[in-house]
Parts: C-alpha cells; structure tokens; sequence
C-alpha cells in the first residue's frame, strides 16, 4: 500500500506537467502564428484546473481504472481558430506538433538535470535518492509517450492534424471530415484494448520508439554525469 501511494504521488505530478505543458505549448504556436483565441480564453495558464476535462480526465480514466480496463483520457483541448492563422493549412500543422515537441522538450531537459544532479551527488561522494531517479526517468517515460501517442495519424490526435497539412488539398477536405469522429475513434480504441488485451497494439506499435528515445535520454543524462564528474 505504502509503494503504491509513494508511486502515485512521483506519477501524478509528472502526468499533471506533461499534459498541461502539452496543452499551453499549443495555445502558445497558435498566438505566434496569429491566433490569440487560446489567450483569450485563459488557456494559456500552467494552473490544471484550467485544463481539466471531466469526463476525459476524471470520469473516464477513473471507471477504466476501477473496472480493471486500460487507462486511458485526455486533457481539454486548447481552443484554435484555424480561420485565425496567418497561414490556417500550415499553421495548424505547427500547432499540432508543438504538444509533442513540447513534451520532447521536458523529457530531454530532465535528462540533463538528471545527469548534472547524478554528477554532483558523485562529486560529494554519494548517489541520488531512488525517489529521485524513479522520478526522473517515469517523467521522461511519461512525456516520451505521450508525445509518440499524440503523433498517431489518428483524429483528432496531433498527428491527425499534421497529416491534413501534408495531404493533397482534394484529399484533406475529406480527412478533415474525419476529426468529427475523433471521440467515436478513441472509444474504439479503448474498446479494443479492452475486450482484446492479447493484441497488444500499443506495446507493437508505439513502445518500441518510445524505448529506443528513452535509451536516447539515458545516454544524454549519462554523458552529462561523465562530463561533469
């Protein structure tokens, strides 16, 4: 019981950082690139509660965790007026990417704090609290997944709205008509991961990469520890 609140209290601000700096580094292309709708709504703010979706991040995640399924949710999307972009096509291309790369981001800055603080701890002669390196590297586990899961060409996943942009224009009329099935699409996607457990589709399709940047992650907070020690 005792490991279990110890991991949830490590997991939960990480989970909490990754999906609100998710969130705000899309609200923040979107104003640089002409859109203030974000900023006008308030939602380019690093307070959660301005980021909580009931039913994506409480209602849901909740009963799957409750009824023994695969926890999954979301975040409540930052508002973007495409119409309000200086070039709406690309634009939102750019917006879509700066979630993942945001996420990319923190997982590779914490690589670099995980490292000079591992060389200072052996400087003094000792190590890092566990605590600390299970914090550390579930941060970067945690970041480095969501932001391959959002690159999925899934709408309304970021990289839904990345490959609109780079589809012919006949053709992203039509894809975009798909984004009105997103919410339809995820509970699928849920559905399947439940009722067919065996098939493993994210441990075969995103866990791999995820693994490899991690491995990446590690060399970067191990070279800094070596430079430094």
């Amino acid at each position: 019981m005792t490991e279990t609140l110890i991991l949830a209290a490590i997991l939960i601000p990480c989970l909490i950082i990754a999906i609100v700096f998710h969130e705000v580094a899309h609200g923040w292309a979107a104003l640089a690139l002409g859109d203030p709708t974000a900023k006008e709504k308030r939602r380019l703010s690093f307070n959660p509660v301005r980021h909580v979706d009931p039913v994506g991040t409480l209602l849901v995640p909740g009963a799957l965790a409750l009824f023994g399924g695969p926890v999954f949710g979301w975040a409540k999307p930052v508002p973007v007026n495409p119409r309000r972009l200086d070039n709406p096509r690309y634009g939102m291309m750019a917006v879509a990417a700066a979630g993942p790369g945001m996420n990319i981001a923190l997982a590779f800055l914490a690589a670099i704090i995980v490292g000079i603080a591992a060389a200072f701890a052996t400087n003094w002669g000792s190590s890092l609290p566990e605590w600390a390196l299970t914090a550390f590297t579930y941060f970067i586990l945690i970041n480095t997944f969501l932001a391959l899961f959002n690159l999925l060409p899934i709408p309304p996943f970021d990289g839904s709205h990345i490959l609109g942009g780079l589809l012919p224009r006949k053709w992203a009329r039509h894809w975009q008509k798909l984004q009105a099935l997103g919410m339809t699409l995820i509970f699928v996607i849920i559905a399947a991961a439940w009722i067919f457990p065996d098939a493993r589709w994210i441990e075969r399709t995103i866990w791999p990469p995820v693994m490899w940047i991690m491995e990446f992650f590690v060399g970067i907070a191990q070279s800094v520890e070596l430079a430094l020690s």
